[in-house]
């Protein structure tokens, strides 16, 4: 017993010496000029990006405004610019009955169907269909393709 006891005693003294080693030893040494980044970067200039906006943004607008205007049955909950998600709550399309809710990601600045991830839900979060889904994500696309026309960019 008191043989473990040392032993344990040891084991922790020497981890602590260890690690006291690694610390630097001249408490009066100028860590500006070792370590640049810490000393110049600072949570406001992380949060407050002097670039443009429009260009840190991540998503394509064509899909963005085309997934809104596809799916402008359905109440918007939230929406994330920045990370390319929407989120609406349950709607009924136009000449249907079943109720749907949808989450939306843009995940890439290029207009591409490997850009658009869409899940829909039925009530109480029951499976779609997945023709239902590929049907939608069709119709985005292609309402998004229409818009890039229309502002002539080909």
């Amino acid at each position: 017993m008191i043989f473990a006891r040392a032993a344990r005693l040891t084991i922790v003294a020497t981890l602590c010496a260890g690690l006291a080693a690694c610390g630097r030893g001249d408490t009066g040494a100028n860590y500006s000029q070792t370590r640049p980044d810490e000393s110049t970067t600072r949570i406001q200039d992380v949060l407050m990006r002097s670039e443009n906006p429009n260009r840190t943004v991540g998503v394509n607008k064509y899909l963005w405004n085309a997934s809104l205007d596809v799916l402008n049955f359905l109440p918007v909950q939230t929406v994330d610019p920045f990370t390319g998600v929407i989120q609406t709550g349950y709607g009924t399309p136009p000449g249907g009955g079943r109720s749907y809710r949808a989450t939306i990601q843009i995940s890439d600045p290029a207009l591409d169907a490997r850009s658009l991830r869409l899940s829909l839900q039925g009530p109480g979060g029951a499976a779609v269909e997945p023709g239902t889904v590929r049907a939608v994500e069709d119709a985005i696309l292609t309402r998004a393709r229409q818009m890039r026309i229309r502002d002539g960019r080909f």
